[in-house]
């Protein structure tokens, strides 16, 4: 374990996740991944000798995974000026002069940057998704036990219509999932480059690199750190593959912070619908002790924030002078932040106590603040149904401004229904009357019990837990194929004589 572990951007938010990927010391880690699979793909194309291969022992091996970023910073600062030729006089002291003299051939720096980030991305992926998974999964048990729970929807922070506290859960979960499946896509895609100063593959074509025996160096070397090839780059990859990955991430951390922005809302004292667990110790104010604060839920929508504007540094960094220019180096450090963010928004949702219970599962959803809120609109609920209702039984007026003008005032000033307020009109109004005869038996029901106006609020909820557990089931069948293709493919490598991978 290196000295220096903190991750990219404000150090009160370092999830431990991320660590063995981002954390300062072990970022070359990555970097030596990249050069050691290039000697390895020299020495099977017989152009690095055996006898110079040989030289880089399981003792060195464990001696360059060690290379920490400070010692590559003290070099380039004191020697080098270059990062990169830092990374390669130390490597090259650790091998000795004979395996020495083929580090970094044929590559340029970005070969190994840009590769290496590449690497780094997937496997902070690879971390990232267990959770998000488990905050899916437990949302699914929430929108399980509340699926038929009645809830005011709202719609401009107004009363709207009757849903369940389970379809409101699904929404969110929803979001997650499909975000999930993007970033799931934009990993599979991320790509590497071995292919020169200026992406054209110089030295490899001049040197007689590129075709040997069949094969193609830059695949070799990739497919061992098993990362596709860019179908073309300068000396650095295009950027869209890693955009759209960031994209996708930056996306998932909106719809956390859109259930951190409905949960603190809810959690407003005048609604009281969710509240966060408080613990036995927990301070809600520094001064107004009586206050139980949605720090959480806060986080979740404050975490969102920094990430928006960590992307614009991604989207500040599509265009290169050229075959490349170093503008974007420096701002291409801080895009591990937006990773980093998402990690934190759900570490605060799955949280444990001691007992192993998390923060998500111990959302408190008061079901008697759920009644109250609808029960206090319910009078004025069915106004939709209602004037549809009127429409579809043949009046031929404007419905809607019957019941928001005429109506409305009515159910208000005497607190009756809608449609109790539409009988007591029509005892005056014979058209009225024949209207109302012509509405359906079991919608004149509905139109009187606004607590059965849900509509699919229920079996939506139930769906989006089905398709949850089915879309995660097809990944994992899908995971496990490539995992036994990359088996299968490793051993039939290690048949025909190959050292196998450096990974």
């Amino acid at each position: 374990m290196q000295g220096n572990l903190s991750l990219p951007g404000n150090p009160r938010y370092q999830p431990q996740q991320m660590v063995s990927i981002f954390g300062y010391d072990n970022l070359y880690e990555s970097y030596v991944e990249v050069e050691l699979a290039a000697l390895e793909t020299l020495y099977e194309f017989g152009i690095m000798p055996k006898e110079d291969y040989d030289k880089i022992d399981n003792a060195a091996r464990l001696a360059l995974k060690e290379i920490s970023t400070s010692e590559v910073d003290e070099v380039e600062k004191s020697v080098t000026k270059h990062d990169i030729r830092a990374l390669v006089q130390i490597i090259q002291r650790i091998v000795g002069p004979e395996a020495g003299r083929w580090i970094h051939v044929p590559l340029t720096s970005y070969d190994v940057i840009d590769t290496a980030r590449s690497l780094q991305f997937v496997r902070a992926f690879n971390i990232l998704e267990p959770s998000i998974r488990q905050v899916m999964f437990e949302l699914n048990t929430k929108i399980f036990n509340f699926a038929d729970k009645i809830q005011v929807g709202r719609t401009h922070g107004q009363h709207a219509l009757p849903i369940t506290v389970g379809f409101w859960f699904a929404t969110i979960n929803q979001r997650i999932l499909f975000n999930l499946s993007e970033m799931r896509r934009y990993a599979d895609g991320l790509v590497g480059k071995i292919s020169g100063a200026v992406g054209a593959y110089n030295a490899q074509v001049g040197l007689r690199m590129l075709n040997i025996d069949e094969k193609n160096f830059e695949q070799e070397v990739l497919k061992k750190l098993g990362l596709k090839p860019a179908i073309i780059s300068t000396q650095v990859l295009p950027p869209e593959p890693l955009a759209y990955f960031l994209f996708s991430s930056a996306m998932l951390s909106a719809s956390l912070a859109q259930f951190g922005r409905d949960c603190r809302h809810l959690m407003r004292s005048e609604i009281g619908e969710v509240n966060e667990a408080f613990s036995a110790e927990q301070v809600g104010s520094s001064t107004m002790a009586h206050k139980r604060n949605p720090i959480n839920f806060e986080n979740l929508e404050g975490m969102w924030l920094r990430t928006k504007n960590e992307f614009g540094k991604v989207l500040d960094s599509m265009i290169s002078e050229h075959q490349r220019d170093l503008v974007g180096s420096s701002i291409a450090r801080d895009f591990p932040i937006i990773l980093i963010n998402l990690q934190q928004q759900l570490n605060t949702l799955l949280r444990a106590d001691k007992n192993g219970g998390t923060f998500l599962m111990k959302i408190n959803v008061d079901i008697d603040s759920c009644n109250f809120h609808f029960y206090q609109s319910e009078n004025f609920m069915i106004a939709e149904p209602l004037y549809l209702a009127l429409q579809m039984a043949g009046y031929t007026g404007d419905a809607h401004h019957l019941v928001n003008h005429t109506l409305m005032p009515i159910a208000k000033k005497d607190n009756i229904n809608l449609f109790i307020a539409l009988e007591k009109i029509a005892k005056s109004e014979h058209s009225l009357q024949e209207i109302i005869t012509n509405i359906p038996f079991e919608v004149q029901l509905l139109l009187k019990s606004p607590e059965k106006y849900t509509g699919m609020a229920t079996q939506k909820a139930l769906q989006i837990i089905t398709l949850i557990e089915e879309t995660t089931h097809q990944w994992d069948l899908e995971d496990e194929n490539k995992h036994k293709t990359g088996l299968a493919n490793f051993l039939k490598n290690r048949r025909l004589g190959n050292t196998g991978s450096t990974n």
